[in-house]
């Protein structure tokens, strides 16, 4: 099978394709050092190690970037897992529940921000599908 990445070096291509598969977007070719290691290193070899799911992976990255404060990645992240079928909106609420109670109830509510906009526009999108909307 052919695709937009098979004349890149094959470490090139296997980090891209990774990183659709991820973010649930369109990857295009980057510049640079640090695209070099983020596509290379990090989704070419890391996010595809064996032991661990790409949920859980997820859910794992999710707990780290909330602990960090890390609210322009989790706009990024939960958005992907809500999207790829990882985490549900149920389990994403409860990611805030927990989060609320180990991380303190204001970076857990910073999360449910996070969370319920993703959601809402999860299901916005899923309307104008059916044609639910004008």
């Amino acid at each position: 099978m052919s695709d937009k990445f098979d004349d890149l070096p094959e470490a090139r291509a296997r980090g891209l394709r990774k990183m659709e598969e991820v973010y649930g977007f369109d990857m295009t070719d980057g510049a640079g050092d640090f695209f070099r290691y983020t596509a290379e290193h990090l989704f070419g070899d890391i996010w595809q190690r064996p032991g661990l799911t790409d949920r859980d992976r997820r859910l794992f990255l999710i707990g780290l970037l909330v602990g960090q404060r890390a609210d322009d990645v989790l706009g990024i992240q939960v958005p992907a897992a809500l999207a790829n079928g990882e985490l549900d909106a149920d389990a994403l609420r409860e990611l805030v529940i927990l989060a609320c109670h180990y991380d303190g109830w204001p970076n857990g509510s910073r999360l449910n921000s996070v969370v319920e906009d993703a959601i809402g526009k999860a299901e916005r999108a899923a309307a104008r599908d059916r044609g639910d909307t004008p």
